[in-house]
This record gives C-alpha cells, structure tokens and sequence, in this order.
C-alpha cells in the first residue's frame, strides 16, 4: 500500500490515516511489530520527527504501544481495531450522504440506489 499525502492536512494527520486505514484491513496485524521510526519515515518519504508524533499520537489512541527495547507494536486489542473500523465506516459513510445529498438525493432515493446497485454486484 503505497503512502499518498494531500496539501489540504497536516502530514502527520494524514500518516495516521494511513495507518490506521492499514492496521483495520489487517495490513498491519494486531500484535506486530512496526518498523522502526527512521525506517516507517523513509518509506513515507517524511521526516522521522513527522512519523514519531504520528506513532506518539496513535500510541495515544491506543492503537499501537511500545516496548522499551523491543519496539513499537499494533494493539492487540480486537475490540478497539473493530470500533476503529466502524469510526472508519461512519466516517465515510458521513462524507457519501453529505454527497448524495448535495447532488439533490434524499436518503429513500440513495437507499433504493445502494439496493439497485447491490442488486447489480450479484
């Protein structure tokens, strides 16, 4: 999964992103060890100060820890990965509806479109 940054956030707000969108599709397994901070930045192309206050940051979460002399690792906390997931999807979700809702949809007519489309997949 390559890294991809706009101009419109911060970028360490947008390693986040990354991942957290990574540790939630099991690209990043609970209970793994990260790369080390200098190695996570050069693959990022960003500053290793950038990428300490994003894992600082997710550390904050909860959603990695570190280990004094082992590293830094993904929680192992299925639960929190699960209720990120679903934050994940609402957030998405928000950003379709407001969408939709732009393009002068109400939501009966987005439903019948999510199910015609469904209906189309199969």
């Amino acid at each position: 999964m390559p890294w991809e940054f706009r101009s419109d956030a911060p970028i360490y707000t947008q390693l986040i992103d990354q991942l957290q969108r990574r540790i939630v599709t099991g690209v990043l397994l609970p209970g793994e060890r990260l790369p080390s901070v200098r190695d996570l930045a050069g693959e990022a192309g960003v500053n290793p100060n950038t990428m300490q206050r994003a894992l600082t940051e997710m550390e904050r979460q909860g959603l990695v820890h570190s280990q004094r002399t082992a590293g830094r690792f993904v929680t192992g906390d299925a639960g929190r990965i699960k209720a990120l997931r679903e934050d994940m999807a609402r957030e998405q979700l928000r950003g379709f509806l407001s969408g939709m809702a732009q393009l002068g949809f109400s939501r009966e007519e987005i439903t019948a479109l999510i199910q015609t489309e469904g209906e189309n997949d199969t």
